[in-house]
């Protein structure tokens, strides 16, 4: 196999050899060709050919998010990577690991009128981890420079960048590498890697713990993890904690509060004052419920601990402790000194949870056909240990309200919540995962992704349900657009369908316009197929925002 004779390109996939990057996603360029001849020669690493920048970052990010392991993308210069922007965002707000490597042209050839030349240095400098601007000459300082994007790479778990100079010639070759780059150091899963709590410390907040009578955990976006699975259910034996996840936390269990909005949705802030926590604790990424949010800003706890090895937003606005660790070394160290405490709050929290659920049943039982009973119907039919993705806005907040069967892994870009990337991202996921996915989406996310479809790696087990609800419906639900004239600005209509896009990508297409076509379509959709299945489900654009507004009164 034939390899690049630029040594950079040489030494920057040696690098990711060492550090084990089993997937790399190229786009198609001419300053590139160093690195996408020299990642072909790569026998480790997994090449997949991407056109659209925008769509190959998200797709890299979702095989990084179904991995958890980091992935490279590899485009040429100009605003090619540009593009890759909006996952760069997402993967440094989500914590997720990728090696971006954009080709560049020389110094000399910058600002003088050549195409395809921007000021590439530095360019995602306020949304990445670490960065390496190579030289064109200088082999030793190129080789610390990667050495050191790596390591942080390792540490931080966020996206990293390396621009790479290339001077024409761009496609000579040679039959072997003359330079290859060595890892110092192997980097260890094991929780012992990480610095333990000082005793002191962990004391000192142990004993706030055992005095409080109301803790509240709150747990946003995760990865499904068996040990804190187990470390959380042991918590629910203490009757003055009451554990809320949403649906994105891959965590489930009877005694969780899993459905968020369907609980404190109806909740005034009087209503809340009686239920707040002494004691929050959180971990995990974004949180979807603007409600709670909303009601613990507006009635802060006491203490707000947040428990990440790398960050601590301040959500709430009343932040006083930051346990720099994971979840699941906090949870075994603290469990020592932790002690239960009498209390009613799991109590009556659990007991509201009861009569929502109650509620919701019997008002799904009778509700019209709309987005809220499509999702109820995908609900009960989504087969078992499957991957479940959802797309913003409008999709991921109608999943709080249901409970999904703990075997479902869900995900969804809510880094930024942007609508941007949601197709892209559940292809990543889908194609190296050994699960069948499912991707819940809206009409304008789907279309403004649907470019994702431009990708020969699309497995037959992959299904989307696309619910056309005629564009943006979230703008007639939330407060303020409905009271100017400019909603059809807000909410984008518009009398578009999929069925050309699957016929031209190769998707079996079947459409539902109402509950009976729905049943009789969602009966078979997840039989096993020779190609990817979509699903269009047509539903009322007038009715969908009114009939939220009354799941919600009736709660």
């Amino acid at each position: 196999m034939k390899h690049s004779q630029k040594t950079s390109a040489q030494l920057i996939v040696s690098a990711c050899e060492a550090y084990k990057i089993q997937h790399v996603v190229l786009s198609p360029g001419s300053r590139n060709a160093p690195l996408i001849i020299e990642f072909n020669a790569s026998e480790n690493i997994k090449k997949y050919s991407v056109v659209d920048e925008r769509s190959a970052a998200f797709f890299a990010l979702g095989m990084a998010l179904e991995s958890q392991e980091p992935v490279a993308i590899v485009c040429s210069s100009g605003s090619a990577l540009l593009n890759y922007y909006p996952a760069i965002a997402e993967a440094y707000y989500s914590g997720i690991p990728l090696v971006i490597i954009s080709a560049d042209r020389p110094k000399r050839l910058i600002d003088i009128g050549d195409g395809q030349t921007i000021r590439q240095e530095n360019v995602y400098q306020n949304h990445i981890v670490s960065s390496a601007n190579l030289s064109e000459l200088n082999l030793d300082e190129n080789y610390r420079a990667i050495a050191q994007v790596f390591s942080d790479l390792l540490a931080l778990n966020g996206p990293v960048h390396i621009n790479v100079p290339f001077d024409e010639p761009l496609y000579e070759t040679v039959n072997s590498r003359s330079i290859t780059f060595t890892r110092s150091s192997k980097k260890s899963d094991s929780l012992l890697t990480e610095e333990p709590i000082p005793l002191e410390t962990l004391t000192k907040y142990a004993s706030i713990w055992n005095r409080a009578k109301r803790k509240m955990l709150l747990v946003g976006v995760a990865q499904p993890d068996e040990m804190l699975q187990i470390q959380l259910t042991h918590l629910t034996k203490d009757p003055s904690v009451i554990i809320l996840t949403e649906n994105t936390s891959n965590l489930s269990h009877p005694q969780f509060i899993d459905s968020i909005d369907q609980v404190v949705f109806p909740l005034h802030d009087e209503d809340f004052a009686a239920l707040k926590p002494d004691i929050l604790l959180t971990f995990g990424g974004m949180l979807v419920s603007k409600k709670i949010k909303q009601l613990l800003r507006n009635n802060p706890p006491k203490q707000h601990w947040h428990i990440d090895a790398h960050r601590a937003p301040d959500t709430f606005h009343c932040l006083s402790k930051h346990f720099e660790v994971s979840p699941t070394l906090f949870f075994s160290q603290f469990f020592f000194l932790s002690k239960k405490k009498k209390s009613n709050y799991q109590e009556v929290f659990l007991k509201v949870k009861e009569a929502r659920n109650q509620k919701h049943n019997l008002f799904m039982d009778k509700v019209f056909f709309s987005d809220l009973k499509v999702i109820n119907r995908i609900n009960k039919a989504i087969p078992q240990n499957s991957n479940l993705q959802f797309s913003n806005s409008t999709p991921i907040r109608y999943a709080q309200l249901f409970t999904w069967h703990h075997t479902i892994k869900i995900g969804c870009n809510r880094g930024t919540s942007g609508i941007d990337g949601s197709v892209s991202t559940a292809l990543g996921v889908a194609t190296i995962s050994d699960k069948s996915t499912l991707l819940i989406t809206g009409d304008l996310s789907f279309f403004y992704d649907s470019n994702a479809l431009w990708n020969r790696y699309i497995p037959a087990s992959f299904r989307i349900i696309l619910i056309n609800n005629g564009g943006g419906g979230i703008f007639r639900f939330i407060p303020g657009p409905t009271t100017t004239e400019t909603l059809e600005y807000f909410e984008t209509p518009h009398y578009l369908t999929a069925k050309q896009l699957c016929n031209m990508h190769g998707i079996d297409y079947i459409t539902a316009c109402n509950e009976k076509d729905l049943d009789t379509q969602i009966a078979t959709f997840f039989n096993k197929s020779t190609q990817a299945k979509l699903l269009e489900v047509f539903t009322p654009k007038d009715q969908n925002a009114v009939i939220l507004k009354s799941y919600f009164s009736m709660l």
